[in-house]
């Protein structure tokens, strides 16, 4: 890349990210960033994306890094423009995305300490802003250029430390007088990555503790793999299905690590934890073995008392970041390995035991499959209800009629978690949301960054009535670039999955959630027609099919309003200190009893389970 010409600043960035594979950026311009900005007048292998709020522009970066082509990047301004970023930077941040954030500063020279007597000062510059402060906590590396001559070895050091190891966000803060200087390429120290990885259990060491994995799992009765989101970030899912169709074991998914097996598999089982299957969850709590492989079993997947969760397993973690094998918090595994997920499973297949020599669990198998059949998340019983769409029947159903590659990214709280529980994924369909920030508002821009980076493919976007309207001002961008995302709305009127939790833990005070009239939602259908999209509402079970259909075969965008009834509720989920093995409500005992393999346990009446 570096050449004698000489060329500014600017437009050195923009050669930086094309190399790097960078096609789009969304931004939002703004005089501390103008001067990039500019660069892109005179580019035609690199575009930006203009979005109406930072944080959209953000959380459709991170969207359009998880599907490619290559990652994306932002620009904003300095001050306000920066810190709208946050929620979507960390977004990133804790389901590991990488995505380069570049934002404007104001002139080093108006910045605070260029002059005596500024050090102190909270600003000295209009909207200068602290920003790579700010973020330190919440990305790989944040960093500000102290002089246009280091812009090579900090755009390769970002891009390096965003990819390598457990990939995340970086944010570089460059000032205006930076970005308007003239460097010679040829004359610029570049970067030089470390020869070693980031983890530690590399060759014979890795070699040695593979061995010592295939010998539990060759003792197992009850073996279990689960598959987290760092399945997919290593590029391993052939491997993965290699190893699960060599052991034939039952198999387990994360919700990050949901759409690496299809719904059908015969091995799978279901994603397990708080909102998990039944099935997933008897399998996961009476395994005598369960490897984990890119997971960092959270307490969404263990429940409020991590020393319950496959309590009588040797638990095997396969994680590449040494803090979360180290956070215990009562959960002790027996095996931790340090390493990327693909270079852990090419060993395990390598060093892999002949068919005779697996453990043979047909019995085990049987046992799973029928957990599967006897425990459906849809039940007969909620097509019958009269009054509202049953969301489970209208997830169930959207399901059924989405094409085999199509994408789905539901939002947060209920609304995800009911999409989490019914939908049946096919193979070849993603589904994701911000699992680990999970903030109201992800998933509307993320669908039309997913389509951005999918050549304007439709999108299926399942969202909340509250939910859309923290990033609602981003149909304008949908409408700008005709993007055909497909947007259902789940309307009870309200924070659905709050009132639940209000219901059980606060005497049923619905403060702030909607039952009080506290919290109100516009008329969708008139927000459509403003915005010159299609709008459809579902008030019933009786056109629920139709419209559907209507929907996900309408050319361009859609707003859809489900209609539900206002105390649909999640079903099952985990209450009052229990171990993921008893969800609620609450399987007969004798019933309950009979599914457990190893000794069940009381609950803690003294926790409090998170919504």
């Amino acid at each position: 890349m570096p050449t004698n010409k000489k060329m500014l600043v600017s437009d050195y960035i923009l050669d930086f990210l094309v190399s790097q594979g960078v096609r789009k950026v969304f931004l939002i311009t703004g005089g501390a960033i103008a001067f990039v900005v500019d660069a892109f007048s005179r580019r035609k292998d690199i575009e930006y994306i203009c979005v109406a709020h930072e944080q959209a522009g953000a959380m459709m970066a991170d969207a359009y890094s998880r599907l490619g082509p290559g990652q994306a990047a932002t620009m904003v301004t300095s001050g306000p423009g920066a810190t709208n970023l946050i929620t979507g930077i960390c977004c990133s941040h804790f389901d590991s995305i990488p995505v380069i954030h570049i934002s404007g500063q104001v002139n080093q020279y108006e910045m605070r300490g260029a002059h005596p007597g500024t050090s102190d000062a909270r600003q000295v510059g209009f909207q200068e802003t602290q920003i790579v402060d700010i973020v330190a906590p919440i990305t790989k590396w944040a960093y500000q250029i102290k002089t246009e001559k280091e812009i090579r070895y900090v755009l390769e050091k970002a891009d390096y430390i965003s990819k390598s190891g457990r990939p995340g966000p970086v944010v570089i803060d460059i000032p205006m007088n930076f970005q308007r200087a003239e460097i010679n390429p040829a004359k610029l120290k570049g970067f030089k990555p470390p020869k070693k990885p980031p983890y530690r259990d590399i060759g014979k060491v890795l070699e040695k503790k593979v061995r010592k994995v295939w010998e539990m799992l060759v003792s197992a009765q009850r073996p279990v793999i689960v598959s987290g989101g760092g399945v997919r970030l290593a590029g391993a899912l052939d491997e993965f299905h290699k190893l699960a169709k060599l052991t034939g074991f039952p198999l387990v998914t994360s919700w990050s690590g949901f759409d690496s097996i299809s719904f059908n598999h015969k091995q799978y089982v279901g994603s397990h934890g708080v909102y998990g299957y039944r099935s997933a969850n008897f399998t996961v709590q009476n395994a005598d073995v369960l490897l984990t492989v890119g997971s960092r079993l959270d307490t969404r997947q263990t429940g409020g008392r991590p020393e319950t969760y496959a309590r009588e397993a040797k638990i095997i973690m396969v994680d590449i970041d040494r803090a979360e094998l180290a956070k215990r918090r009562g959960l002790t595994p027996h095996l931790s390995i340090e390493t990327d997920a693909k270079e852990f499973l090419n060993m395990m297949l390598k060093h892999a035991p002949s068919k005779k020599e697996l453990p043979n669990i047909s019995d085990w198998n049987n046992i799973t499959r029928q957990w599967k059949n006897k425990y459906p998340m849809v039940q007969k019983v909620y097509y019958k209800q009269k009054h509202g769409v049953n969301v489970y029947v209208f997830v169930k159903e959207l399901s059924d009629q989405a094409e085999s590659n199509a994408v789905i990214i539901p939002d947060d709280g209920g609304h995800l978690t009911w999409a989490m529980q019914a939908w049946e994924l096919k193979k070849g369909q993603r589904m994701f949301s911000a699992f680990g920030n999970s903030p109201m508002g992800y998933a509307f821009p993320a669908s039309l960054g997913a389509s951005v980076a999918l050549n304007k493919k439709p999108i299926i976007c399942i969202d909340g009535d509250g939910s859309l309207l923290m990033n609602i001002q981003e149909m304008q961008t949908m409408v700008n670039y005709k993007l055909p995302v497909k947007v259902f709305i789940f309307n009870n009127q309200g924070y659905g999955i709050i009132r639940q939790f209000q219901e059980l833990y606060l005497d049923r005070r619905f403060e702030a959630t909607g039952k009080k009239n506290d919290v109100t939602v516009p008329d969708f259908m008139r927000i459509a027609e403003g915005f010159g999209i299609k709008g459809i509402r579902i008030n019933s079970h009786i056109d629920m099919k139709r419209k559907i259909q209507q929907v996900l075969s309408y050319k361009g965008p859609v707003l859809c309003e489900v209609m539900l009834n206002s105390n649909q509720k999640i079903i099952p989920k985990l209450m009052f200190g229990n171990p993921i093995e008893d969800l609620s409500p609450l399987i007969p005992r004798d019933e309950f009893k009979k599914n457990m393999i190893i000794e069940a346990i009381k609950a803690d009446k003294s926790l409090t389970e998170a919504n």
